[in-house]
């Protein structure tokens, strides 16, 4: 993409309204319009990020074995007065009437829809397990929103639900999840600790909140922070096998990690003292089991084995799909902008042209340019008839992982420089050495 012709309304200026990094910083890149309180539309450069984070997640919830599906965002009013939330869920919900004064909502969450599905359709044991999810736009009428996308009206979220004959198969659903989100997290760059967390209006036994650290947020965690140092990496998880996702699981909330609606002092305190953290958490994600909660409301049942029909054990899990990009930007940034991982990244590398109209300057880029497409990266090319210093600044704030400078002065050596924008460590390469290496780092991304 050339920024001559990419739609990036970049702001020299801190928005008055922004009271956190994220919201600053995607403000001032072009990423986001507020158009209401807690609403905006995201812009090119946003949206990018959104869908790459997106593409994530369903990689991830698709190799644990979970199937999409999508959902309307209305939803009849009936349906929730039979789980009997429709009155206990609050004013967040936006509650509206059709034409023919049919009572409706903007869906805050799917838990009673997805049971009707699965009512309509499944009714033997043998179509279990199965998990349905989906990402769609959600809504719930904050009384404050602020801090741009990290606390808005409308979000993007992935929200999943189980369906299992049993508790222990229920449990093993749970976390499944748990291990999906570990790795979908690691994918994006996040450091995300699952907690244990209250389970507020979804109810349920079990629950736990995966939380990102950062000072913005606004949880107050408590935790060992030998728990930071934990990473899946690049091992293979059976998500089939009970025993080994179970491991997982243990390994990752063995050591203590809550939130402060769970705290236990007496459990904090029997941490070494060095080890004993309190910070604040951005959440992104949350799992729950809730067991027959809804299906015994709603008449979700399955025939067993010995012919006996049961009410099925359910869990729904949620991913901040929106917030994601807000609490990537948290954890990850500099005085001059956003730092992206790889992972996420709207574009995996930038070309700055220092002099725009020289003829073998000009001829280096487009040949870096089409080099990187044929290798699949699509480059953002700073091809504006612009100083340096603001293209550079650009690149900074917009926040690339990689950045490839060309200049006369480097292409008379025959060489390009290539920066990191997370150090700030810069080489010089050629031209064809630069485009290897940005492959070979997005290889394995």
């Amino acid at each position: 993409m050339r920024v001559s012709r990419y739609f990036m309304p970049v702001l020299k200026e801190n928005p008055a309204e922004a009271q956190i990094v994220s919201h600053r910083y995607m403000l001032r890149a072009g990423m986001i319009k507020q158009q209401a309180a807690g609403i905006y539309s995201w812009l090119p450069l946003g949206l990018r990020v959104l869908n790459r984070i997106q593409q994530i997640v369903n990689e991830e919830q698709e190799r644990a074995g979970h199937i999409p599906l999508l959902m309307p965002t209305l939803q009849p009013a009936d349906l929730w007065r039979e789980s009997g939330r429709y009155d206990d869920y609050g004013q967040e919900m936006l509650r509206i009437k059709d034409r023919q004064d049919r009572e409706m909502l903007y869906g805050p969450t799917n838990e009673e829809m997805i049971t009707d599905i699965f009512r309509a359709h499944v009714n033997s044991y043998k179509d279990l397990p199965l998990t349905l999810y989906h990402i769609q736009w959600k809504f719930r009428d904050e009384m404050r929103p602020r801090f741009g996308v990290m606390r808005g009206r409308e979000f993007l979220m992935k929200d999943g639900y189980n369906f299992d004959v049993d508790k222990p198969a229920a449990l093993h659903a749970y976390n499944r999840h748990m291990v999906s989100y570990l790795r979908t997290y690691e994918r994006m760059g996040l450091t995300a600790i699952p907690m244990r967390a209250d389970s507020g209006p979804i109810g349920g036994e079990d629950t736990h909140e995966f939380l990102v650290l950062a000072a913005t947020g606004e949880s107050e965690v408590f935790f060992d922070s030998a728990v930071t140092e934990l990473r899946l990496g690049t091992r293979e998880v059976d998500y089939d096998n009970r025993e080994e996702v179970a491991a997982v699981c243990k390994e990752f909330t063995t050591l203590y990690a809550r939130t402060d609606e769970t705290h236990d002092p007496a459990l904090f305190d029997a941490i070494p003292e060095d080890r004993r953290k309190v910070a604040r958490g951005i959440e992104v994600g949350q799992i729950f089991y809730f067991g027959t909660k809804y299906s015994e409301a709603m008449g979700a049942t399955v025939v067993t084995a010995d012919g006996s029909k049961v009410p099925v054990e359910m869990g729904s899990h949620g991913i901040g799909v929106s917030r994601l990009l807000g609490a990537i930007i948290e954890a990850s940034h500099d005085d001059k902008g956003i730092i992206w991982p790889e992972g996420v990244t709207p574009f995996p590398v930038g070309i700055v042209n220092l002099k725009q109209g020289d003829a073998a300057a000009d001829a280096a880029c487009e040949g870096l340019y089409k080099a990187l497409a044929a290798k699949g990266l699509e480059a953002l090319y700073d091809d504006r008839e612009e100083r340096a210093g603001a293209k550079f600044a650009t690149m900074d704030l917009i926040g690339l992982p990689w950045r490839i400078t060309v200049g006369p002065r480097g292409l008379a050596n025959g060489v390009v420089e290539l920066t990191s924008r997370r150090t700030g460590v810069s080489e010089e390469l050629t031209p064809e050495a630069a485009v290897t290496r940005i492959a070979e780092i997005y290889a394995g991304v």
